[in-house]
């Protein structure tokens, strides 16, 4: 069994949002096609609280891109984004969600952070999304979306470590690249881990 992944395709992460990934807008009309392939579909979704201890405006004198110690763990501090019950938390309007079968949130802890659709960032507490990709018989997991050097990387690696067939649709993804080049690191980082990189046009062979 197969399983699409569609990771944090938010209001927040689409230009004009308060996270924006350049041309994170183009990741949509992939996603709705892929979605063909896969019987099993689940997004994930950043939840933040508006406390978060990711977000720079929660600390006097601190700025997003800067760093600091989260529950134990480096943390980037960004901009608030995602924050729970608002526009910028839903999915974007032109995503089609008819078929998702289940949303996982994520970030919903303010004291840690959580890149990955499985784990928090020091791997205390799971979502449960792994769980229920293998109660459904789920062996190879297809991930796209936003972004690719943050919660893309993470929740690919993070399937392959659980014991998935992982693959990265790759022209479903966009990434922040807060450093020159950050996004092509992650996709080589995946790659040497053993995640296999996929165009979307290709999925149906791999199948």
């Amino acid at each position: 069994m197969n399983a699409l992944l569609l990771i944090d395709i938010q209001n927040d992460f689409l230009p004009g949002g308060a996270l924006a990934v350049p041309h994170g807008d183009s990741v949509i009309a992939v996603a709705n096609r892929a979605q063909e392939h896969f019987e099993v579909i689940i997004a994930s979704q950043d939840w933040h609280p508006a406390d978060h201890g990711s977000f720079a405006a929660n600390y006097d004198g601190r700025s997003p891109g800067e760093m600091l110690d989260l529950a134990g763990v480096e943390q980037i501090l960004w901009p608030v984004h995602c924050v729970q019950h608002t526009f910028g938390a839903e999915f974007a309007t032109e995503l089609n969600t008819a078929r998702v079968s289940q949303v996982f949130q994520k970030g919903t802890d303010k004291d840690i952070d959580s890149y990955s659709a499985f784990f928090d960032n020091g791997h205390t507490k799971a979502t449960g999304l792994g769980d229920e990709l293998k109660r459904r018989g789920v062996s190879s997991v297809y991930v796209l979306g936003l972004a690719t050097d943050y919660c893309v990387k993470f929740s690919s690696l993070d399937s392959l470590q659980l014991g998935f067939e992982t693959y990265l649709i790759e022209d479903g993804c966009r990434g922040v690249n807060l450093q020159a080049g950050d996004a092509d690191r992650a996709i080589t980082e995946m790659c040497a881990a053993g995640v296999r990189v996929v165009q979307s046009d290709a999925v149906g062979e791999t199948l």
